[in-house]
């Protein structure tokens, strides 16, 4: 069994969480977070962090908060000059 060693697999997490190693990597540090309990949860925080940026990223302000936002902004621009 080759076992990349917590410190290559954490590396490389980033990585491998976007499936951006190449396979033989990816192999090896799936194994190795199949068997240590500690890299696989910080892998796992890694992923849910990574998921709930992505989804804040794609969504969008209400329209009433961007308009009051935009208002404001506005007033200060105005009360600047």
């Amino acid at each position: 069994m080759s076992d990349c060693g917590c410190e290559k697999a954490r590396q490389d997490l980033e990585e491998y969480l976007r499936n951006e190693v190449c396979k033989t990597e990816h192999s090896e540090i799936r194994e190795h977070l199949e068997n240590c309990p500690a890299c696989r949860d910080e892998a796992l925080v890694a992923k849910t962090l990574t998921e709930v940026v992505a989804r804040a990223c794609k969504e969008t302000a209400p329209e009433e908060l961007r308009d009051q936002v935009f208002a404001r902004l506005r007033e200060v621009q105005a009360a600047q000059h």
